[in-house]
């Protein structure tokens, strides 16, 4: 199974729409592909998701239930080579995760890390092309 790289305001996307094309692509790159993770991406997304601003969206167990999709099957992955190549330097951190976990596709709605694709032999997609990457088999 390819492996594949998720950003935080792609699961957010998916967090406060159920049913959403961020939601559907991190359920077929759960059934179909292996998600990696990182401690520092985990921790962002779970900060991230717990911002006030979110919490009058979403339905009681929502952000569990997305970090469980995103964290049970994932591969944890420590990367050691720093990357300087996104323009925000806070993304770093996915390309870093991306190239230490071998990922073939990093899924993102950041324009900052989508304005790089392919990145070092990585596509980096919007949520919409990898859902229809998959849907066109």
């Amino acid at each position: 199974m390819p492996n594949v790289v998720f950003d935080a305001s792609t699961l957010v996307g998916a967090l406060l729409k159920i049913g959403s094309v961020p939601e559907r692509a991190l359920l077929i790159a759960r059934a179909t592909a292996t998600i990696c993770l990182s401690d520092e991406v985990e921790a962002e997304i779970r900060e991230v998701f717990a911002r006030p601003k979110f919490a009058k969206y979403l339905t009681s167990g929502r952000a569990e239930r997305i970090l469980a999709v995103l964290t049970t099957a994932a591969v944890r992955v420590r990367p050691a080579v720093a990357v300087r190549d996104c323009r925000n330097v806070k993304d770093n951190k996915y390309l870093e995760l991306a190239l230490a976990g071998g990922a073939v596709t990093i899924v993102a709605s950041d324009d900052d890390l989508l304005v790089l694709h392919p990145w070092r032999g990585i596509g980096i997609v919007t949520p919409a092309e990898f859902v229809r990457r998959y849907e066109a088999g």
